[in-house]
């Protein structure tokens, strides 16, 4: 097994085919859409043809994700993914789902943790960034703990409710 991608709680892993109806149900819960980029539901054929599809390669897709799934039990606890990626400048950008009955443990921190591992360590980038709600306040002080800073802040960069709010962008450098 891949050292880079699991610690003693977690591993990170490609999704499965059984993964369909997590995804499915993550991927419409409309509470988390002003988190991400999804504005319309997505259908259970749309995630399986995403599944069949997805060549698992970062190079021809320019994103990665990763399923984090609790060691002990196999169980898929969230989703890591890295999009927009860029080999020439070697940097991405990440995102990260942990279900609601299992946050607030940890899982966040450490999944985050073993995808900066493997991208530094393996895919050799440089930088990884992500783009946060500036009222995701739990977001903000994940990344803040993880050793991201705000290096920037996109004004009326989301729109939700008729009303537009800001999006801080937070950036994690290779040392």
């Amino acid at each position: 097994m891949n050292k880079l991608l699991e610690n003693n709680t977690l591993r990170l892993r490609a999704p499965e085919p059984e993964d369909m109806d997590l995804l499915y149900a993550w991927e419409n819960d409309t509470t988390i859409w002003q988190n991400g980029a999804s504005i319309v539901p997505f259908s259970r054929y749309t995630i399986k043809q995403y599944l069949i599809d997805y060549k698992h390669d970062i190079y021809a897709d320019k994103q990665l994700r990763l399923m984090v799934t609790l060691k002990e039990t196999e169980e898929c606890i969230g989703t890591v993914d890295l999009y927009d990626f860029d080999p020439f400048h070697r940097r991405a950008g990440v995102g990260i789902l942990i279900d609601n009955k299992h946050r607030r443990k940890g899982y966040a921190e450490q999944a985050l943790m073993l995808l900066e591992n493997y991208v530094f360590r393996f895919l050799n980038l440089r930088q990884l960034y992500a783009i946060i709600p500036e009222k995701n306040s739990n977001s903000i002080q994940l990344f803040t703990k993880t050793g991201y800073r705000q290096t920037g802040l996109l004004e009326d960069w989301l729109a939700s409710d008729g009303s537009f709010s800001h999006a801080l962008i937070m950036q994690k450098l290779k040392l």
